[in-house]
């Protein structure tokens, strides 16, 4: 079972990778274009978000009328109000990305790129990840 569980990692990490590489999500400055909608709007990965969108809504759709394939059954998260901390993150990641035009997942992709930003990216990254320890709970 651990290594079939593996095994379906592995291709869907795979998967998403070469999904982020072609459709140009982990290229920076594309997303900067993207994000940039005063000068020079590149509007291309509209598309890539759409088509995300619906892969996601039927993949959800699927997941919670199915059993999971290599569990016995699902991990949801059980909280689900909006909390300070919450928006304040949001808030931070989107500062993050509209600046370095990079998030989590694209970045991993973008260490095989052969520049420093991304190791960059990921060590501030990091830094803010153990800084959130800091701030008081919203219990």
């Amino acid at each position: 079972m651990i290594v079939r569980r593996s095994i379906a990692g592995l291709f869907v990490g795979v998967l998403f990778g070469v999904g982020l590489a072609v459709s140009q999500m982990a290229n920076p400055e594309k997303v900067l274009a993207f994000l940039n909608v005063v000068v020079n709007w590149d509007p291309s990965l509209l598309l890539v978000m759409g088509a995300a969108s619906g892969v996601a809504f039927v993949g959800f759709r699927w997941a919670t009328n199915n059993a999971p394939l290599f569990e016995s059954h699902h991990y949801l998260p059980a909280a689900s109000d909006i909390g300070y901390r919450l928006i304040v993150g949001a808030v931070i990641f989107g500062l993050g990305w509209g600046l370095a035009g990079y998030c989590p997942g694209p970045v991993i992709t973008g260490l095989t790129s052969g520049s420093s930003e991304p190791y960059i990216f990921i060590a501030a990254m990091l830094v803010g990840s153990q800084l959130t320890r800091l701030l008081p709970s919203s219990q």
